[in-house]
């Protein structure tokens, strides 16, 4: 079992910036591809960045790209979102969730590919 535990949102001006972390615990960290995904008021929940075991490799959403990145500290068993020119539709609940061992050189968009989830944590983006 990995546990996953979210932190790092709150209330921030449109432009304003974002630094997003995701603790993990219960198994070795860096055998997990991590990913992070969001789900706004009355939407499907949707893909924002995932990152490989080691960091090599990464991706983020067409919506996100330029804007967000996504890094990962194995020493410190977290994965991080780095949201900057944040806008009014990037408001939602951000979920990190993780891939099982076997996938951890691989990055997926697909949720239902991930194991385990944190609780959330909201992302509130005035105008």
């Amino acid at each position: 079992q990995v546990q996953l535990v979210e932190s790092g949102g709150g209330l921030v001006q449109a432009g304003g910036s974002l630094r997003l972390s995701c603790a993990a615990s219960g198994r070795t960290f860096s055998n997990y591809a991590m990913g992070w995904f969001r789900r706004a008021p009355g939407k499907e929940r949707e893909f924002v960045a995932a990152i490989n075991w080691s960091g090599s490799s990464t991706g983020v959403a067409a919506s996100v790209k330029g804007r967000f990145t996504i890094s990962r500290d194995n020493a410190k068993n977290t994965v991080y979102l780095h949201m900057n020119s944040l806008k009014p539709e990037d408001t939602a609940v951000y979920y990190c969730a993780a891939r099982t061992a076997s996938y951890a050189g691989t990055l997926s968009l697909r949720p239902d590919e991930y194991t385990y989830w944190g609780q959330g944590t909201q992302v509130t983006v005035s105008s």
